[in-house]
């Protein structure tokens, strides 16, 4: 009796894990973007360092999508640091503190 119920425990607790763990994997999905790309220090004023923005029109309202310091982000940069330009990007997004933050893997000029 006792291994039976240990053993409906155990699976109950595994099907408890993994539904939590599911919305996680979900945030990780790559996801396209494309709107004006733009520097959050220079044009928009809202950071002392240079960062890589993309405002994109969601629903009628402008959503700046703030993109993480990698590699990607900051060779891109020197593109739209002085001047705002329609660009795409893609990444994985997670909002971080009420703002949107993406992790670009590809950004690209719109031509």
């Amino acid at each position: 009796m006792k291994r039976t119920s240990i053993s409906i425990i155990s699976a109950l607790a595994a099907v408890v894990a993994l539904a939590l763990a599911s919305p996680a994997f979900a945030d990780d999905q790559p996801v396209t973007i494309t709107g004006e790309g733009m520097c959050a220090k220079c044009a928009l004023h809202e950071t002392p360092k240079c960062q890589t923005v993309v405002q994109v029109d969601k629903d009628g309202k402008k959503v700046n999508y703030y993109l993480k310091q990698n590699a990607v982000s900051k060779d891109f940069h020197d593109n739209i640091c002085q001047e705002t330009k329609k660009v795409t990007a893609t990444g994985t997004v997670k909002e971080v503190d009420g703002k949107m933050v993406m992790t670009a893997s590809k950004i690209e000029l719109v031509k």
